[in-house]
């Protein structure tokens, strides 16, 4: 029997490879940015039950700020590929091709959207992301992780501002308000 091939999501550190069961369809996957938080993690269980197989690779803040965030994700998107067993005869990447991967692969642009593989896999790498910024944020509540999750909010950039830079955070991420707020403090 041929394998189904892995999908990968496209806009995120955290990374994820799914191959689903096409004997085990799976209502309401789609892309993660259109579902509730709740719907999320009710999906990651029926995902991580129902799948031949999943991963989750990252790209930690040093290895982002090396080589530039596009291609530490395309790196953690090889790493979570190569995880998973089986390996899957093809591979469909969000909007991409990932360099260097010994596989078959297509680039299916807006791939979280008409792909329910790579919806899947964009719903584990969320839930993964989202609750490790929750343990992030019971080890260091001053960042304020449990209500933006990493991303650049208002709130985020403030706590920035007040706090500096935390082991969690890329030294190449500069917005210009952080930037100059920071220059003026003599940071």
């Amino acid at each position: 029997m041929r394998r189904s091939g892995a999908r990968l999501p496209g806009r995120a550190r955290r990374r994820a490879a799914v191959i689903l069961d096409p004997d085990r369809y799976i209502a309401g996957v789609r892309d993660s940015k259109t579902t509730t938080a709740a719907e999320r993690e009710r999906l990651y269980g029926v995902i991580t039950r129902k799948a031949l197989a999943w991963s989750v690779a990252s790209a930690d803040p040093a290895e982002i700020d090396t080589i530039n965030i596009h291609q530490a994700s395309l790196q953690a998107m090889r790493r979570a590929v190569l995880a998973l067993a089986p390996l899957p005869d093809c591979v469909l990447v969000d909007a991409f091709r990932v360099p260097d991967l010994p596989l078959a692969q297509r680039g299916v642009v807006h791939g979280d959207s008409r792909c329910t593989a790579i919806a899947a896999a964009s719903i584990i790498a969320k839930v993964t992301r989202d609750r490790e910024m929750l343990v992030h944020h019971s080890n260091d509540p001053r960042y304020g992780y449990d209500r933006h999750k990493g991303y650049a909010t208002a709130d985020h950039l403030a706590a920035l501002a007040r706090h500096g830079y935390s082991p969690l955070h890329r030294r190449s991420f500069r917005p210009p308000s952080l930037f100059d707020t920071m220059d003026h403090r003599g940071g």
